[in-house]
């Protein structure tokens, strides 16, 4: 029988990605802007350094879900690791964003070990976080019910932290330097992020018990999982879904400095935003506006469908962003508007779709590895974003980018394609994976009644 999630449960599990998505996106829109025009680093080694530490981070996750699969507490195998690195995470965040006084291969080294350090803590964190979907509840349509509160406060930190990072920049620059003012700002968000791990560790519960509950060795849980068809198609699609959103995140700041060029606000003075931090927040409040609509969209039409259909929707509009000129402002915001709610609709599916596959690797092979499977959509989603911002990076450089300078009709042609054709590859990709992916709604709820009976012979289930 399963156990009623409470809405404070769901508001818990929701603050939890509350808190990555805040750095997630600061990561995704600002970091390559930091380095570049204020920690004072060329495009193209920012490029490399996000590709070595991000690749290196990736290989980290599975690690993570390895120890998280095999921790025993009673306070569950998850929900300790969000208490122990909620601090170290938020630390590490301050240090990425602080610029040290070195010369350039100082400053260099340093980035190498502070985002290092920092996506490593990251994976710590957001893996058992992950994981904890998985064991809430063995609910399918709870589970996606839970996917659906953790994007829309995913969304909502991200939303966040847009609408406060440049105000807060701006803020405390004044009388300083925009390298102080970038610390500080980033230090305020840690400490809310840092809040609001605690929250998810309070509030939330870990229910479901394996089958199974004997250790395996380590051996046979990578040889099921390299079996699990699945897990790969899963992977590849949530690889090129990366690749998309990273590169339009990544370049959009430049897209408006650069190629845009307007210093144009809205608001009153001292609290307007400007051009990109509208384009931006647009972004995440359409991302929300997706995950609210997908739901229902799903339970009538199927996971699969409904990712499907988002995706081939957001190709043709990123194939239309190229078409607004400079001056096109409106038509930018539009596109802008109905891209985002395209993809913010298949990160649920794709979160609650690692769920069924647990499940089915559960039913196959009679062991359940809950926090190896999760951490391998982290590693995906870190995998595809390590390839789009590596490629942000080196498509600047190979353009001919120089920061705070004048660009040439070459590399805005070339930020308008990073805005555009280039991301619309990464969505054809991933509907050509996900077409492939054979677990459908009968399938799931199949494997859903012979777990449930499984469990009720040997006395597991949800407590």
């Amino acid at each position: 029988m399963h156990t009623p999630i409470k809405l404070r449960e769901k508001i818990g599990y929701g603050l939890g990605d509350a808190a990555s998505s805040m750095f997630w996106k600061l990561f995704g829109s600002y970091l390559l802007f930091f380095y570049t025009d204020v920690f004072g680093l060329p495009a193209a080694a920012v490029g490399t350094m996000f590709l070595v530490t991000r690749l290196w981070d990736s290989f980290v996750d599975p690690v993570v879900g390895v120890l998280a699969d095999r921790t025993r507490s009673r306070r569950g195998k998850f929900r300790p690791y969000l208490l122990r690195f909620a601090v170290p995470f938020g630390i590490a965040g301050i240090l990425t964003f602080t610029t040290p006084g070195f010369g350039p291969t100082g400053k260099l080294v340093y980035a190498y070990v502070s985002y290092g350090a920092m996506m490593m803590v990251y994976s710590a964190v957001n893996v058992p976080y992950a994981s904890l979907l998985g064991v809430i509840s063995d609910n399918p349509r709870t589970r996606t019910e839970l996917s659906s509160y953790r994007m829309l406060f995913a969304f909502g930190g991200s939303l966040l932290a847009l609408l406060l990072i440049e105000p807060l920049v701006g803020w405390f620059s004044r009388g300083s330097t925009p390298q102080t003012g970038w610390q500080a700002a980033v230090a305020t968000l840690a400490v809310v992020a840092t809040a609001f791990l605690f929250c998810t560790y309070a509030w939330t519960r870990e229910r479901v018990r394996p089958v199974r509950t004997e250790r395996t060795p380590l051996r046979d849980d990578l040889k099921d999982l390299m079996r699990n068809r699945p897990w790969w198609i899963l992977l590849g699609a949530g690889i090129a879904a990366l690749i998309f959103n990273s590169i339009r995140d990544g370049a959009a700041v430049y897209y408006f400095k650069y190629y845009v060029q307007t210093e144009q606000t809205f608001g009153p003075d001292g609290t307007a935003i400007s051009l990109t931090t509208l384009f931006l927040v647009l972004g995440q409040a359409a991302n929300i506006a997706g995950i609210l609509l997908v739901t229902p969209v799903s339970n009538r039409v199927g996971k699969k469908n409904a990712y499907l259909g988002a995706m081939a929707a957001a190709t043709v509009l990123s194939l239309a962003f190229w078409l607004p000129g400079s001056g096109d402002v409106w038509a930018m915001m539009l596109l802008q508007v109905l891209i985002s709610m395209c993809t913010g609709s298949i990160f649920p599916l794709l979160w609650s779709m690692y769920a069924d596959i647990a499940d089915y690797s559960e039913l196959r092979t009679g062991r359940r590895a809950t926090g190896l499977i999760f951490s391998s959509s982290s590693m995906s989603q870190k995998f595809g974003w390590t390839l789009g911002g590596a490629l942000t990076g080196w498509l600047l450089g190979h353009y001919g980018f120089e920061a705070n300078a004048m660009q040439e009709a070459a590399v805005q042609n070339g930020i308008r394609a990073m805005m555009s054709l280039l991301p619309a590859a990464g969505t054809v990709l991933s509907v050509l994976f996900i077409a492939c992916y054979p677990l459908g709604e009968r399938r799931v709820a199949e494997i859903g009644r012979k777990l449930a009976e499984l469990r009720a012979r040997s006395g597991g289930g949800e407590e």
